[in-house]
């Protein structure tokens, strides 16, 4: 499998903890703040056990910037199913059309330059 999907794979399913982490807890308000901090970063904990080797492996072909720009791309993919799923909201149109605009922007970071 090549360097670039298997990082691929290792950003989504890292995403998808570091979605869980972050906003998970919002379903659970009246849970004291300290409580949700130390299992937020329990779950944080295998975010960075994909995340590491993710950007490890992906160095081998990608830039810097490349491998930043695709995980907040990623991320956002990933919090959309959540927000939509889990937190019960819609996707509104200037949430897509923003969204479509990341991916776009995405996409020209892999374009080659000319140095």
């Amino acid at each position: 499998m090549r360097p670039g999907w298997i990082t691929f794979g290792l950003l989504l399913a890292s995403n998808c903890f570091m979605t869980v982490a972050w906003y998970g807890h919002l379903k659970y308000k009246g849970k004291p703040l300290w409580l949700v901090i130390l299992v937020s970063w329990a779950i944080a904990f295998f975010e960075y056990c994909l995340m590491v080797p993710a950007n490890r492996i992906g160095s081998q072909t990608m830039s810097g910037y490349q491998l930043k720009i695709l995980q907040e791309a990623t991320t956002l993919v990933v919090f959309i199913g959540f927000a939509w799923l889990y937190l019960g909201e819609r996707l509104r149109w200037n949430y897509s059309l923003a969204m479509l605009l990341i991916l776009g922007a995405v996409a020209l970071t892999f374009v080659p330059a000319d140095s």
